[in-house]
């Protein structure tokens, strides 16, 4: 097949502009996100690009995460297991932290979604921005403002308007601090 010099440089510029679809990681820290909310997470997930890696992860021993079982089936989700040793430790926050930097440095995703309402994934956000990946977090209204920020988008889950990107704390219709951007608050 012969092409001619226009064929080919339109061809050329086409698949220079032509973005692959990013991989992304989803980490849910599932004793502290709602059930009900995955198909919501994972919806607004495909929108930012492909999830290859999805875990959930928890004690699944308890009463508590239930409601997670037929979702995590239903939804191609991998449980984690992680027992409570102690009462009210986060065994289950370092699990996450752990393995989400277990995927940063194999460099198998192009971001992270990390779902929860913890401010204890503030650090690891960070961390994951400083290696040049993007951070989409989903949580609920009352997750923490630091959190929040840390992320390049968060995602309420409580809140029907669209999520928007996250640039820094700025005051919320409730008196909350609350991600913002270009004077858009979510």
């Amino acid at each position: 097949m012969q092409q001619y010099p226009q064929q080919h440089q339109q061809q050329q510029e086409e698949q220079q502009h032509h973005m692959p679809t990013p991989r992304l990681a989803v980490l849910i820290d599932a004793e502290n996100a709602h059930a009900a909310q995955a198909p919501q997470v994972m919806a607004q997930v495909r929108a930012y690009g492909r999830p290859t890696v999805c875990r959930a992860y928890g004690d699944w021993t308890t009463t508590q995460l239930a409601p997670w079982k037929k979702l995590l089936q239903t939804l191609s989700i991998r449980p984690y297991q992680q027992f409570r040793h102690v009462r009210s430790k986060n065994a289950t926050d370092s699990v996450l932290i752990v393995d989400a930097m277990d995927l940063l440095y194999a460099r198998k995703v192009d971001g992270m979604c990390i779902v929860s309402s913890d401010s204890d994934y503030t650090a690891l956000a960070r961390r994951i921005q400083e290696e040049g990946l993007r951070v989409y977090g989903f949580g609920q209204r009352y997750t923490p403002a630091p959190f929040v920020a840390a992320c390049d988008a968060f995602t309420f889950l409580d809140d029907p308007s669209p999520p928007a990107e996250a640039c820094g704390p700025g005051p919320g219709s409730d008196g909350v601090l609350t991600g913002h951007c270009s004077g858009v608050h979510t």
